[in-house]
């Protein structure tokens, strides 16, 4: 097996120039995190003729949002009725109906803005081994298809034709799904923004936000820019910056292997319907085949990064079980990255001081939540307080979160456990 690191790195679209900030520099806006909610926020933002300043620490892309899946995956994590439990029918259907249709919020984007990203409108499953986890996916089915979504529950024979394995039993199909490469989306999220008129600077970690005098000063190691309001969107990489955020989420890492391009014959035996997968279960595992021919197989992994695929041999291994046709096959790349999970597994907006507005939290499914709430918060800075389809909370600091790294193997392992035993 290669030692190499992430897949998108030689696959992705080139990077624009995204300079670190040298000196001071005043605007309306400053987002911070380049990920997929700070470059929608500011595209849009300055495609409304709001200047608008976007600093990383990193480079765009740089963390989830350059690293994740490649899923473009409907909906919210809880199911619609549940959703609707928690916040009331009225705000609980827009709510679904924001989520529902993020996918093609993406999409449209896409389209729109002329981003080559392999991006491919060819549908989810969601698919379930045991009885529990099958029960539950028909349930969601029958949810989204009262709703009208053109959603359908598959029985065996049928996913075994979409996906070339005998392992589920139930799954239902959502074609509002697909996928992309999605540091090419990031990194033309980015060049779309530049273009628009906003300004993205690499390497450039803000230090410390101060209160001025009508606005904030967030210092950087080589100048301050001072704007009136600030959107943080730093999502599994938020730090102290802003006091207790970090503490509002528990960062996870995922990992992925990928092989190299499979030969046709080959790659036609595996997910023969092209439909990206995740699975229901305590732990999920996900995958698709990408424009390339690859297999990339995604699931939990170590608490750090991922260098190769000797590193992930559970992945490689349930790859195999799910196709026995891929025993000899080589697995050229893995990574990992860390996403944000939140104990109610919604998204978390937040408004936690004047001028300061934060999302994060997006439980893995945040290419289409991210970006169509890029275009929410944009709204929300731009008109002053308008209602956004998620709801504005007061951030709730999660107890002993300190202990996140032991509670998360736990975590883990439970999981592990309990799909083992179907509970």
């Amino acid at each position: 097996m290669l030692s190499m690191t992430n897949l998108y790195r030689e696959t992705a679209i080139l990077p624009p120039a995204t300079p670190p900030l040298d000196g001071g520099r005043r605007a309306d806006v400053l987002v911070i995190g380049a990920g997929f909610t700070g470059l929608s926020t500011a595209l849009h933002l300055a495609e409304s003729g709001v200047d608008v300043v976007v600093v990383d620490a990193e480079e765009p892309g740089f963390g989830a949002s350059g690293r994740n899946g490649g899923q473009v995956n409907p909906g919210l994590k809880p199911d619609p009725d549940a959703v609707e439990r928690a916040f009331g029918p009225a705000r609980g259907r827009r709510m679904n109906g924001f989520a529902g249709s993020a996918p093609a919020f993406v999409f449209d984007l896409i389209e729109r803005l002329g981003i080559a990203c392999d991006a491919r409108r060819n549908g989810t499953l969601r698919a379930a081994v045991q009885p529990r986890h099958v029960a539950a996916v028909r349930r969601t089915a029958a949810q989204w298809i009262a709703r009208g979504a053109p959603v359908e529950y598959l029985e065996a024979d049928a996913i075994e034709r979409a996906t070339g394995t005998r392992r589920y039993r139930g799954a239902l199909l959502d074609r509002r799904g697909g996928d992309l490469n999605p540091l090419s989306y990031a990194r033309g999220l980015a060049r779309a923004a530049i273009s628009a008129g906003a300004h993205i600077h690499g390497g450039t970690r803000v230090e410390a936000l101060v209160r001025g005098a009508g606005a904030w000063e967030a210092r950087t190691a080589r100048g301050t820019i001072t704007a009136a309001q600030i959107v943080i969107a730093t999502n599994g990489y938020t730090d102290a910056l802003w006091p207790g955020l970090e503490r509002t989420i528990v960062p996870v890492w995922g990992a992925i292997a990928a092989t190299r391009p499979l030969a046709d014959t080959q790659a036609g035996t595996l997910l023969p319907s092209r439909s990206v997968l995740y699975e229901s279960g305590a732990i999920t595992v996900y995958y698709r085949i990408d424009a390339a021919g690859r297999l990339l197989i995604g699931g939990r992994g170590p608490l750090r990064e991922v260098e190769a695929p000797a590193e992930l041999p559970h992945l490689v291994a349930y790859a195999r079980l799910l196709w026995p046709q891929l025993a000899g096959v080589e697995w050229s790349h893995a990574w990992g990255g860390r996403l944000a999970m939140t104990t109610d597994h919604f998204p978390h907006v937040h408004e936690p001081a004047d001028g300061i507005l934060a999302c994060l939290g997006y439980n893995g499914r945040g290419v289409a939540l991210a970006s169509a709430l890029g275009a929410q918060l944009a709204r929300r800075v731009r008109d002053r307080g308008a209602d956004i389809e998620i709801p504005i909370t007061t951030p709730q600091t999660i107890p002993l979160h300190a202990a996140w790294p032991l509670a998360v193997r736990a975590a883990i392992w439970r999981g592990r456990v309990a799909d083992y035993l179907g509970l």
